[in-house]
């Protein structure tokens, strides 16, 4: 293994690549501890300690909200953007076609509507978090100015954190969004691991015991599922051209089990959160009946219930089958396959293709959206089975860390395959 490693940093271009990444995670740790000025930080860190909700998000920041710091919102606000525009093409055929149609062109165009629509939903997402703020008597009252400036400020952080995220998928290896989520988590994990250890209570190893076998099932369920992949046959036809012979060579179509990767986690967290932040933000209200129904509502959504949970895992599983149906039609490849003289051996070319690929779409996709959704609520599970609450290092952490390795990796090894040496 470490002469794999020297392997890799034998190549200089890779090297390079590997080490602005590592560049880019130290400026993002950097700005992720960078607090918006005027803030008390310490009543900050123990309300984000005390919520469940709070604590979620600032678990995918890696700290930066409990610090209030110019990242606070994290990758959220682009996350979001990119879920709006997705949704939108369903609505517009013209955005549709941009994406789908007008091949790389069209999908930089359609990215950069939604690093556009970025920079609104930044501002209104950081003011809705300081009035929360506020509203919860965590921070004290702002002026006009002071609110302006703090929001600009919120907003900057958000864009600059798009910008690094752009750079590392441009100069780096792997995706920026991605990688700047996994950094997030993962550092987050050593105060995890403190908590544990100040915690500690030798009656209760048995149930720590039972966690870590259930973590390592987990890990062991997310590499199956993201490695495994129904390999569909595909057949060329022989073509003469002249005195060649072209074609005649069968190869196979991958479909992989989880193709969506962690991005139904994330667009369902996106979703599930809001009605729980709307119902903390009116918790107060002045007029009753809206501060009992926005109490009832935040209750409702407060992570680790019964209802939270089975809603968590139903948004899960819709998006896994929304998401793959915007990336991967079934139409375009069969037509491409009967472009290049391609065939599903049995399967006359055309639609009878198309509807074959959704016939088997459909099937693999199911045991993929619903283990994503059973890690979405792992720790709920882990919780009610062993009593050590997993919120920190819940089953999305993994899914996310483990899944993002394995991209990395991939990427690695193309790169030493394309240079003659031996992948990992």
């Amino acid at each position: 293994m470490w002469q794999k490693f020297l392997q890799i940093f034998k190549v200089k271009e890779l090297r390079n690549k590997i080490l602005f990444v590592l560049a880019v995670f130290v400026i993002f740790r950097l700005v992720a501890n960078i607090p918006v000025p005027g803030i008390d930080a310490e009543r900050l860190r123990s309300f984000f300690e005390g919520n469940q909700l709070f604590g979620l998000l600032n678990m995918f920041t890696g700290g930066a909200m409990s610090n209030l710091s110019i990242a606070m919102l994290g990758m959220g606000p682009y996350i979001t953007g990119t879920i709006i525009m997705q949704l939108l093409t369903m609505i517009f055929p013209r955005l549709e076609a941009i994406y789908k149609e007008e091949g790389e062109a069209g999908r930089q165009k359609f990215n950069q509507y939604g690093r556009i629509l970025t920079v609104p939903l930044a501002a209104l997402q950081g003011y809705s978090m300081i009035m929360l703020l506020r509203a919860q008597q965590v921070i004290g009252t702002l002026s006009a100015y002071q609110m302006a400036t703090t929001v600009l400020t919120i907003t900057a952080g958000t864009i600059f954190l798009m910008w690094l995220g752009e750079l590392i998928s441009e100069k780096g290896i792997g995706n920026g969004v991605s990688l700047l989520i996994f950094a997030g988590i993962v550092a987050a994990f050593p105060t995890s691991l403190r908590q544990i250890l100040l915690n500690w209570d030798p009656s209760n190893i048995p149930s720590y015991i039972a966690f870590l076998v259930i973590g390592l099932v987990v890990i062991v369920g997310v590499v199956i599922i993201t490695e495994g992949r129904r390999n569909i046959p595909i057949s060329y036809a022989k073509r003469v051209r002249g005195n060649k012979v072209y074609g005649g060579v069968s190869t196979y179509l991958p479909m992989n089990v989880n193709p969506a990767g962690v991005m139904p986690i994330i667009f369902a967290l996106s979703f599930l959160l809001l009605p729980g932040m709307i119902g903390s933000f009116l918790a107060n209200a002045k007029t009753a009946w809206i501060a009992a129904a926005a109490r009832f509502l935040r209750d409702m959504f407060q992570n680790g219930q019964v209802i939270y949970s089975i809603i968590y895992f139903l948004l899960v599983v819709l998006f896994t089958y929304f998401y793959t149906a915007v990336t991967f039609d079934p139409k375009n490849i069969s037509t491409n396959l009967q472009k290049m003289g391609g065939f599903i051996p049995g399967i006359r070319p055309g639609q009878p293709t198309t509807a074959f690929l959704n016939f088997i779409l459909n099937r693999v996709l199911l045991v993929g959206a619903v283990f994503l959704g059973v890690i979405a609520i792992a720790p709920n599970i882990v919780q009610g089975a062993t009593g050590i609450s997993a919120f920190q290092i819940g089953g999305t952490s993994i899914l996310i860390v483990v899944s993002v390795v394995l991209e990395t990796i991939r990427q690695i090894e193309s790169q030493l395959v394309m240079r003659d040496y031996e992948g990992f």
